[in-house]
């Protein structure tokens, strides 16, 4: 994914990086970092011609009309080359004076900018001060750094009066009292800063930016520089990437190693939370949310730190040809920390985040509809109403399974048959009704696989009681010399007259000792190679043989079990798929498992229960921008799921990404769990639950499971790094 979606915003990413291809090579970049000083680049005309520059504006004022989202999607292609120039610079401060609500000044400079006849840059930075006298402010003082400020025509600034109070100015660089000087060494040597002194420059009120706030400099900001910072963060990956896949070390290429790919991985879900977390804070400033401050706070958190660690660890990849002055690696770090440093720290951010959250001020991640699903939506709304008349759970159960509301995605009659639109009106509106479909558990995980490769009597035996609710399940998989290596089992299933013998052990496997049946694993050919020779079998807990010893956990808990099959009998009626072939039913139960528990409806602690373990505290600064940080990652997981569901409905079938969110939620879990836990003090050494959020303890005890099961975080790096990033797949054992 890029930061836009949909095949508009596909299609202007892609007219810019054609533009880029072919007016902004490697040599132009370079050009720009090794000259002695800034200059306006020569594909400037070009640029403005396109319209870019003027993508967010009033057509009345020259620009194309559009929003900040489509500004977005081009400030990430160009960031994506490192584009020298001042378009940065120019964009951010042409929307500063946009947002103003002083109509003349925005007659007299939005149209330059737009058409690219003059430029501009905006102090993020200064100590400037002002002090009236009549209608002009008198503006002294300076501002340093300011990025692109060498080649600005305009200059926006903020002022200081003596009461206190702040003003934002647009002043021209040529006027009389201003001095503008490069600095001597600029950190980003492609695009350079310098520093902006004004003394006693008199600024008439019509080039005062009434209604432009601090605050709302700083979330123009936040969004702009982020979309470059996942710019940069891309070409990283994809560098990175492309190197460990060619780069050869003791015989195999380098992107074979799991600490390279396990590090490659954790690049792209960078880049994918920055993309995710710009992307919403450009549509809640186009929506002029309310919420919008708390949005573009939690890109200010995760892109521009994301940038940064992208940029460090794609050297760390490339190794010593990373560290040379001939390759564009430092090019990239050098943006990317002089982009952390002007917006400023995330801390801040992160502080902001956490007290608008605290406040009740968390920006919803909901899915909005277009009218058009108006009449279904009604439907559906009408047939929950009444399945929510019905006061028996039991029968509201029964009804549910029946009727396809279990599962609405399956196929009629076990469900509705429901495409992504339905399946999103059914999900809302069953919420809205407070009606709860049955829980499967572990179930839910077998139900796509006997949709697609039972008979018509296992479908009828298993499906209907099963989504009822009435018939709990559990997953009869791992075992202990196998772990997630699910192709390398051992259990034995013998042939007899009428079915199967089954003998061998299994292990973790979760609510066994009440699970009435379970879906298996077991070895039918063991002369076949490891991932042939599997058949998929369903087991009946109670049958003669079935040995089930509950494992006590580190909590103190049982929910995993030993389970022991001695010689147990398996009728032919209960083989999944065909014989030998359980492999690929059993890919079908995993992909679903991980889509599952991807969903973010785990069983840790999240945002919800970190605000309500921190609800009324007198938090310090550093504990402020901690719960900030975990909130903001809270956030831009849940807004990948949101991005990945907004991908189905455009008709793209998500492949790996479940992992990517499987893997971030459950560290999530983890860490919030972790941070409660450690700030109860010296009440942490009980396991008395004590908090709103229930038994603190407890939860960091268990969360230490949620990277284990379900494919483990290596296994899920894996996953990520091959699938996504195409890297070499780890070599079979003894090659």
């Amino acid at each position: 994914m890029a930061i836009g979606l949909t095949e508009e915003h596909e299609a202007l990413a892609e007219s810019v990086r054609g533009f880029a291809e072919r007016n902004i090579p490697a040599t132009v970049v370079r050009s720009a970092l090794d000259a002695e000083e800034e200059t306006r680049p020569g594909f400037w005309p070009a640029l403005a011609e396109q319209g870019l520059l003027g993508l967010h504006l009033e057509e009345e004022h020259g620009g194309q009309g559009f929003g900040l989202l489509e500004l977005a999607v081009v400030v990430e292609e160009l960031g994506r080359v490192a584009a020298p120039g001042p378009f940065l610079p120019t964009v951010l401060a042409g929307a500063a004076v946009n947002a103003a609500g002083n109509a003349k000044v925005r007659a007299e400079l939005l149209p330059g900018l737009a058409d690219g006849s003059r430029t501009a840059a905006l102090a993020l930075s200064g100590e400037l001060t002002a002090r009236r006298d009549g209608d002009t402010l008198v503006v002294g003082g300076t501002a340093d750094p300011v990025l692109g400020a060498a080649l600005a025509d305009v200059l926006v600034l903020p002022a200081t009066l003596d009461d206190g109070t702040r003003e934002w100015v647009a002043i021209d660089a040529a006027e009389g009292g201003v001095t503008v000087t490069p600095a001597a060494r600029s950190l980003d040597r492609v695009r350079r800063v310098a520093a902006v002194e004004v003394a006693g420059v008199r600024v008439p009120a019509d080039r005062v930016l009434d209604g432009l706030t601090d605050a709302g400099v700083r979330e123009l900001a936040a969004t702009l520089l982020g979309a470059e910072a996942a710019g940069l963060a891309g070409w990283c990956v994809t560098t990175a990437a492309e190197y460990a896949k060619v780069r050869e070390q003791f015989g195999r290429p380098i992107g074979q190693f799991q600490g390279v790919k396990h590090k490659a991985a954790r690049m792209l879900i960078a880049l994918e939370q920055a993309r995710a977390a710009v992307w919403d804070a450009a549509r809640a400033l186009d929506e002029r949310a309310e919420d919008a401050p708390f949005a573009t706070a939690v890109a200010g958190v995760i892109a521009l730190d994301g940038a940064v660690q992208t940029a460090r660890d794609a050297i760390q990849i490339l190794g010593g040809i990373g560290f040379t002055w001939e390759h564009d690696a430092h090019v990239y770090l050098r943006r990317a920390l002089t982009l952390r440093a002007l917006a400023g720290p995330a801390k801040g951010y992160a502080a902001e985040v956490a007290r608008r959250a605290l406040a009740g001020g968390r920006r919803e991640v909901e899915l909005e509809l277009d009218e058009g699903t108006q009449p279904l939506r009604e439907r559906i709304r009408a047939e929950i109403a009444e399945l929510a008349a019905i006061e028996d759970k039991g029968e509201r159960n029964r009804a549910m399974g029946d009727r396809g509301w279990t599962v609405p995605h399956l196929p009629e009659p076990w469900g509705r048959g429901a495409g992504p639109v339905e399946q999103i009106l059914i999900q809302q509106e069953l919420r809205a009704a407070k009606v709860k479909p049955p829980n499967l558990v572990i179930g839910a995980w077998l139900v796509p696989s006997l949709v697609a490769y039972g008979t018509d009597e296992q479908k009828e035996r298993f499906l209907r009681p099963t989504l009822r609710g009435e018939m709990v399940w559990c997953q009869l998989f791992s075992e202990p010399g196998a772990g997630s290596d699910l192709a390398s089992l051992s259990m034995r299933a013998e042939r007899v007259e009428g079915g199967w013998r089954l003998t061998g052990q299994k292990i973790w496997t979760s609510v066994a000792q009440f699970a009435q049946w379970g879906f298996c694993l077991a070895r039918t050919d063991p002369d076949a190679p490891k991932h042939d020779g599997i058949s998929y079998f369903l087991v009946d807990m109670k049958a003669e043989g079935v040995d089930v010893r509950p494992l006590r956990e580190l909590t103190g808990d049982a929910l995993f079990n030993e389970v022991f099959l001695d010689g147990v009998f398996v009728p032919d009626d209960c083989v999944v798929g065909e014989v030998d072939k359980g492999w690929q039913v059993a890919r079908n139960t995993l992909s679903n498992e991980r889509v599952s528990l991807s969903t973010g409806g785990g069983m840790g602690m999240g945002v919800p229960e970190l605000l309500a373990f921190f609800a009324g505290a007198d938090l310090d600064p550093i504990a402020e921008a901690e719960v900030g940080r975990l909130v903001a990652q809270g956030q831009s997981i849940d807004l990948l799921g949101l991005r990945t569901t907004l991908k189905q409905l455009n008709g793209v079938e998500p492949g790996a990404e479940a992992s990517v969110r499987k893997l971030l939620g459950v560290q999530f879990n983890q860490d919030v769990a972790d941070y409660c836990w450690a700030a109860q003090g010296a009440a942490a050494a009980t396991e008395v639950p004590q908090t709103r959020s229930g038994d603190v303890a407890r939860a960091m005890l268990f969360s230490r499971a949620m990277t284990i099961y379900g494919g483990t975080t290596e296994v899920q790096l894996n996953i990520i790094g091959e699938r996504l990033l195409g890297l070499p797949r780890d070599p079979e054992p003894g090659k």
